[in-house]
């Protein structure tokens, strides 16, 4: 328990439903369809609606989706991959003889056919109980009617100005008159964006795939170069996958599979497994620097072999055995940071929503939504109002290379869900966003709650640190001490101070002994954890 003398806030706990999102608006809405009748996936799909609408940098129907499924909470976990792909013509020699070595955010490259409403759609027509057309009703109703800008999306909105330049309809929707966008408690209306959504509500996901909202985004892209086609949105399909998984001190936890990052959670994890975690300080050298080190290896792996496992081999046995997790293990030194750490091959990103949801029947979703980077790609459909993601960043253009774009091929995803199960039972939904940083993040949450004992709200709100595979750069959260800091660059770590939050995330634990429910969500964001 925490010290309520200090600042914080406590846990939510409730015995029926539970939601917990980055946005207050979000897990209200969730919060009214569980009351409503309405089971986790219903609210999930609700809720994160409107955080398309309320949180525009990080989400929006122009991006993907990844969603796991407890259903009554057994440990029959399921998985879904709603990552969209690259254009059939996305032929990797075009982009070499165009001079292209890199995808680069605000150019039509980067944009991969949205897999969002789809996933929505389809995890619906499986778990959900209500129609995809009523639980859009309060999304479509915030686009038009406004919702005010609150305080993490007004410092992000900040700082994406000049990715918000470069097209006009952006422009026009995101920034005023005098090119500043909404101040903080201003209201912001997207009416374009609630036209597109009244026209999902009455069509399904062929609103958005066929017909004018393809149209829209489909010439647009091509006036800029694009390659894509109505061909390539009509086709869009996401599909339910088998999770992977590792045991992590009596727990298991489930991930989804590449072409997503959560199997670099699993390696950080099983590295850490073999060193005495609860014998040290949560915020000492010893700790922050193992988990570093065991990040900068994980990401190693993927930045080499991680890619769509339907285009190429991925080598997950390999990536999650002990031998593998040892041979890293082995290469981490207690007094020293390690020198010889390839480049990474994906740049930054720090935007992405996550959410859980728990219903009175222990149904358990946990479920993620992001435009990639800031306000995804920048480019927006001039009539339907979608803001389109960059995920094609993702890719590399390289001949040979597992993750090298090509003709209808997924990218390697950074957002990732998450999954504890214990006895046979899922126990705990969580999520931690900031894209790069999230399989850092999962081991970084986990290994509070379970080695040092913090609920989830304490676990969520401990300070961060972000390491990046290319060698020595670690960035340092305020709440992280100047004499760890020091500490950490004592050992080699380059040091820099964390120019925003690192990351946000939610998590909802099931007692199912108790019967109650406990949820956290992140002080770095603007939501919070709510239950009946």
């Amino acid at each position: 328990m925490r010290d309520l003398q200090l600042p914080g806030r406590s846990p939510a706990r409730s015995m029926n439903g539970m939601a917990a999102t980055s946005q207050a608006l979000a897990t209200v809405t969730a919060l009214n369809v569980l009351q409503d009748g309405g089971n986790a996936m219903d609210a999930a799909v609700a809720a994160c609606a409107v955080q398309c609408v309320v949180e525009p940098q990080s989400t929006g129907i122009g991006g993907d989706c990844f969603c796991l499924i407890a259903p009554g909470g057994e440990e029959k976990i399921v998985a879904f991959n709603g990552s969209g792909r690259a254009p059939a013509a996305a032929d990797p020699d075009w982009y070499i003889a165009q001079g292209i070595a890199k995808i680069e955010q605000p150019t039509p490259h980067a944009v991969t056919v949205p897999g969002a409403v789809d996933a929505w759609q389809t995890l619906l027509a499986k778990y959900g109980t209500k129609d995809l057309g009523e639980l859009l009703q309060p999304a479509i109703k915030l686009a038009r009617e406004g919702y005010p800008v609150t305080s993490r999306v007004a410092s992000d909105w900040e700082s994406n100005i000049p990715m918000l330049s470069h097209d006009p309809t952006t422009r026009e929707v995101f920034l005023t008159d005098n090119g500043r966008p909404p101040a903080e408690g201003q209201v912001h209306r997207q009416l374009k964006l609630a036209a597109t959504l009244e026209r999902i509500a009455k069509e399904g996901r062929d609103g958005f795939y066929t017909g004018p909202v393809a149209e829209d985004i489909v010439s647009h892209l091509q006036s800029l170069g694009g390659r894509h086609s109505m061909a390539d949105f009509a086709a869009a399909k996401g599909e339910f996958v088998t999770p992977i998984k590792t045991e992590y001190r009596g727990h298991t936890v489930y991930e989804c599979p590449p072409n997503g990052q959560g199997i670099v959670a699993l390696e950080i994890l099983n590295i850490l497994s073999g060193y005495d975690l609860a014998g040290m300080d949560p915020l000492s050298v010893e700790r922050l620097h193992l988990e570093i080190e065991a990040a900068r290896l994980a990401y190693g792996d993927r930045d080499a072999v991680v890619a769509d496992p339907d285009r190429a081999q991925v080598p997950m046995d390999w990536m999650l055995s002990e031998e593998h997790a040892a041979e890293l293990r082995n290469a981490i030194v207690a007094g020293r940071a390690m020198q010889n750490i390839p480049p990474p091959l994906l740049p930054t990103h720090h935007d992405t929503i996550y959410l859980c949801v728990v219903d009175k029947d222990r149904n358990a979703v946990s479920f993620i939504n992001s435009l990639f980077s800031g306000f995804g790609s920048g480019i927006m459909g001039p009539k339907s109002g979608v803001m389109l993601q960059n995920r094609g960043c993702g890719f590399v253009v390289k001949r040979g290379h597992p993750n090298c774009i090509a003709p209808n091929k997924r990218p390697l995803h950074t957002i990732i869900p998450g999954m504890v199960a214990q006895g046979g039972k899922a126990v705990m939904p969580f999520g931690v966003m900031g894209g790069q940083y999230q399989a850092l993040g999962h081991a970084h949450f986990l290994t509070n709650h379970i080695d040092f004992g913090m609920d989830v709200q304490e676990a969520i709100d401990f300070p961060r640190v972000l390491s990046t595979p290319n060698g020595k750069e670690v960035d340092v959260e305020s709440g992280v001490p100047e004499r760890v800091a020091k500490g950490l660059a004592a050992l080699g770590h380059k040091i820099g101070k964390a120019s925003k939050p690192i990351g946000g995330g939610q998590a909802i634990k099931i007692d199912w002994e108790r019967g109650t429910l406990t949820g956290g969500s992140d002080p770095r964001k603007d939501g919070c954890a709510l239950g009946y």
